[in-house]
């Protein structure tokens, strides 16, 4: 393991890389001191997702795990803060509220354009170079490379989407961060398990699966957003291992599908 300005990354030497943008709780201080207590509770946190997927390594794949929480920078959000979802509301690249609407600084203390592009060079940056110079050595070594990117929300967030969110939800921005059989190798796997499934519905995928995801390339990528119910108790934050073991056995079953039907698709070096 490697612990590299805000990430820790665990290489592998299977041609996968999984990403976890969004796990990471700390704060400098410098920034804490200027946060509203709201924002310290860090409530939208993909708790725990780390921990879920530790079982990835023993599959040969590359682990890349933000340290920063996103309320210091969201690393999921292209560098310009250029709109992913349009007529849907967002938190931004470097936050000033949470998914609840409220404030995540004090009156006055929110992060100027200076700070921002600080941010940037700082967490965002050496983040992407990461994950960039992993898939550029994985298409190199093995002829292709396979990107998922790790996520997990609240089930229900009145202000970002309606209802009670499906437990699974894979992202691949309408099929073009990833080739049909990639994607469907996944899906079968997910539609024959005990979880509620969507496939590009509200989540299509951030930045990461879209700027990544190239097909044509050879790399291929997928976002996929759990309903933190299936493996935590949402209001208490705790990790659930029953839970969490059983919805483990189905993300390695995908994970699994992408790597075999990739396999398949472009032969072993």
């Amino acid at each position: 393991m490697s612990e590299e300005r805000g990430f820790e990354f665990h290489p592998g030497d299977a041609p996968l890389l999984v990403s976890v943008p969004h796990d990471g709780r700390a704060i400098p201080e410098a920034i804490a001191g200027r946060m509203t207590e709201h924002a310290l509770e860090l409530p939208d946190t993909d708790w725990h997702v780390a921990r879920l997927y530790a079982f990835c390594r023993g599959l040969g794949a590359s682990l890349l795990v933000a340290r920063c929480s996103r309320y210091v920078i969201d690393l999921n959000r292209p560098p310009d803060d250029g709109a992913l979802y349009r007529g849907q509301m967002t938190t931004g690249l470097c936050p000033t509220m949470s998914f609840a609407g409220l404030a995540l600084y004090r009156d006055g203390e929110e992060p100027d354009s200076s700070e921002i592009r600080e941010r940037v060079s700082k967490y965002w940056e050496p983040y992407h170079a990461r994950i960039a110079d992993c898939l550029n050595a994985m298409v190199e070594q093995h002829g292709h490379a396979l990107l998922w990117d790790a996520h997990s929300i609240a089930s229900e967030v009145p202000l970002l989407f309606e209802g009670r969110l499906p437990v699974l939800n894979i992202g691949t921005n309408g099929g073009a961060s990833c080739a049909a059989p990639l994607r469907d190798a996944v899906s079968a796997v997910a539609n024959e398990s005990p979880f509620s499934l969507v496939t590009d519905g509200r989540f299509r995928g951030g930045y990461i699966t879209r700027h990544y995801g190239d097909p044509a390339r050879g790399r291929h990528a997928i976002q996929l957003e759990l309903a933190q119910r299936a493996y935590m108790d949402e209001r208490l934050r705790l990790y659930d291992e029953d839970r969490a073991a059983r919805l483990a056995g189905t993300l390695a079953g995908m994970l699994a599908a992408f790597a075999n039907s990739a396999a398949a698709l472009y032969g072993s070096r």
